[in-house]
């Protein structure tokens, strides 16, 4: 009898202990989850104040933040649609609209301060503005991917709508052909101007593109960064090449290029992407960003092929991740901004198939959170295209497609992560700042 009660007392002793084993346990473990942090944000719904002159934007195809905090909008005009033009028809058909400037300025309230851009003398403006950067120098800098002729005159404003950036897109396909040869692709430059629009420098001629290893012109470039560092701009071309190019900022003088992996770059049609397939050996159409890292890491946007790949500043291939590989339609990798630490602990990815931004450890490029969802309201997405932050740690994204804004997402400071996926970020209070 003594027996069995030492046994049963045994017996309730180890339960007990494995009782408080779990507590401590499932405590530990939620506190490892706690212990995950990512920087959290809010749409500012009332950001940016209407524009005047009942001036509308089209594609809002590229976004950068200068040394004051202002920032820069590039959008496309013509692909606004008739009915959204109808003031700018000759005669004209009502009050309302016309197509604003294509480079918009604006200062951290969301007011318009500076407004430029289109064709003009010493440059060839492009078929289809893509891409905006403003340097450390305070230069700005244009890309294009239009594959058409040059574009009317700025007091020529179309009255009918133009495909814009989905005339470009296509997960790895090749530029249309007419008569069984293939169009030539207008543009094949970048250009600088000062923020006053004054014309500086461009590098390349448009439909003068040899292809992927050609040194002197571009192809469809979609974005540039300039390293402060060495003055090197890096481009990632991107519509129509296959490859990022890096010139002397000042200059326009090559100075090298690689493709995928680093290797030399190779015009071949991979034809669409199939996530069951091995990881392509070239990047596909288009190259979409290079963004360089306070510590000399080059981050590139393998937009069709849903990777990041990164490189040191020579081409030395270093690592790639590949996210959202089931995603079909425009890809899952359109553009990145680090955040504003000094450490760039975090990546910012734009993913405007899967209409979110996710929030990515910049070490292991695995994503923590990420916010956002399809729709038209303050904090979704149509096409989200473009992204970059203040000095304040706001992000700023743009639209492409019929998305056609920009929108600013208010920097809250670190928080733990406690769901994936948290949807659409709207603010517990909206004030307007009118």
């Amino acid at each position: 009898m003594k027996r069995n009660l030492y046994i049963g007392a045994a017996f309730l002793v180890l339960l007990g202990a494995l009782g408080v084993g779990s507590i401590v346990f499932g405590k530990r473990a939620v506190v490892q989850a706690a212990a995950v942090q990512a920087p959290r944000f809010e749409v500012e719904p009332m950001w940016p104040k209407p524009l005047p002159n009942h001036w509308i934007m089209g594609n809002v195809i590229g976004v950068s933040v200068d040394a004051q905090d202002h920032i820069w909008i590039i959008h496309r005009a013509a692909s606004l649609e008739r009915m959204e033009t109808y003031a700018a028809a000759e005669p004209p058909a009502s009050d309302c609209c016309v197509p604003a400037p294509p480079v918009l300025e604006f200062d951290e309230k969301g007011n318009l301060i500076g407004h430029w851009g289109g064709p003009g003398q010493g440059y060839d403006w492009p078929a289809s503005n893509h891409g905006i950067t403003v340097d450390y120098k305070g230069n700005v800098w244009i890309g294009g991917n239009g594959r058409g002729a040059q574009p009317p005159a700025p007091a020529r404003v179309p009255t009918t709508g133009g495909n814009g950036e989905q005339a470009a897109e296509g997960r790895g396909q090749q530029p249309p052909a007419t008569g069984g040869q293939q169009a030539p692709y207008h543009d094949n430059m970048i250009l600088k101007f000062t923020q006053d629009g004054k014309f500086l420098m461009q590098i390349g001629k448009p439909a003068q593109s040899k292809g992927s290893n050609d040194v002197e012109n571009l192809k469809g470039p979609a974005k540039m960064f300039v390293d402060p560092k060495t003055n090197e701009l890096y481009v990632a071309d991107g519509y129509g090449n296959h490859r990022v190019i890096v010139f002397d900022a000042d200059t326009g003088k090559y100075k090298r290029h690689w493709g995928a992996y680093g290797k030399k770059p190779d015009d071949t049609n991979l034809g669409r992407y199939n996530p069951n397939d091995p990881p392509a050996q070239q990047f596909r159409n288009p190259v979409h960003c290079a963004e360089l890292s306070h510590d000399g890491f080059l981050y590139v946007c393998d937009r069709p092929n849903d990777r990041i790949q990164v490189f040191k500043p020579d081409g030395t291939f270093l690592k790639e991740k590949i996210l959202f590989k089931n995603t079909l339609g425009d890809g899952s990798v359109w553009d990145i901004a680090f955040s504003k630490d000094p450490q760039q602990k975090y990546i910012y990815l734009a993913d405007g198939t899967n209409e979110k931004v996710h929030i990515l450890d910049r070490e292991s490029l695995e994503v923590l959170t990420s916010f956002g969802d399809g729709g038209r309201q303050p904090g979704e997405f149509y096409a989200v295209h473009s992204i970059a932050t203040d000095s304040r740690g706001n992000i700023f994204t743009t639209e492409t497609y019929r998305g056609q804004r920009v929108q600013k997402f208010v920097y809250k400071g670190l928080g733990p992560v406690t769901k994936q996926d948290q949807g659409v970020v709207w603010p517990k209070t909206v004030k307007s700042p009118m």
